[in-house]
């Protein structure tokens, strides 16, 4: 999953992120605790219909109901590494594949993030990171820069894990990056196991 690894601006302060002030009854202003970054998207299409909830300064509390399992399990991933407090519900047109809501929980999540996100002041919006699960070994960079493009080089052996289309691990990318208004380059650079190739894109920082 992506590796989200964004700082607080210059100073280091995390609260200068949303700092926000309010008079005191002497005057001086008081420093309020800034506000959790979060946001809700309910997306309805003719195939899907999608709710995703995300706040960007959680703990990694994880609810995922997708109806795809390794979809979930990738999701839960993204929320434990990354900080990000996750709830997605979703519903979609499985007699004849997965591949509709796989796309659709993809853009939800990412139009939940660049909402989230807001005029994104006060974030440091490149990151990059490196991450190995046994013998895989995959590296992310990514800029929140408003612009979108994904680059995939992921090698991934077999056609399914579990009954999870392996395809599909690029079309959720796309669809996260697109609507998060993100570049995003994904190289693999060691590896052999699906499985675990896909779950180290998983271990991610927590967006600051």
């Amino acid at each position: 999953m992506v590796g989200f690894v964004l700082s607080p601006g210059r100073g280091g302060d995390l609260g200068k992120r949303r700092l926000s002030v309010c008079a005191s009854g002497s005057g001086n202003g008081v420093a309020k605790v800034p506000e959790p970054r979060r946001a809700e998207v309910h997306r309805v299409t003719g195939e899907t219909e999608v709710h995703v909830s995300v706040n960007i300064d959680g703990t990694g509390v994880c609810d995922s109901q997708t109806g795809i399992p390794f979809l979930d399990h990738m999701i839960h991933q993204l929320s434990s590494h990354g900080l990000l407090d996750i709830k997605i519900e979703a519903k979609g047109d499985y007699h004849i594949d997965d591949h509709h809501t796989n796309e659709d929980v993809g853009i939800s999540l990412g139009m939940a993030l660049a909402k989230a996100l807001g005029d994104k002041k006060g974030i440091r919006r490149f990151g990059h990171f490196v991450a190995p699960l046994d013998e895989a070994l995959v590296e992310v960079v990514l800029d929140f820069s408003g612009r979108q493009h994904l680059a995939y080089g992921l090698d991934i052996p077999t056609e399914r894990v579990g009954t999870y289309d392996t395809q599909l691990v690029r079309e959720f990318y796309a669809a996260v990056a697109s609507n998060a208004q993100m570049t995003l380059h994904i190289r693999q650079l060691d590896g052999i196991n699906s499985h675990h190739i896909i779950e180290v894109r998983t271990c991610t920082d927590r967006i600051q």
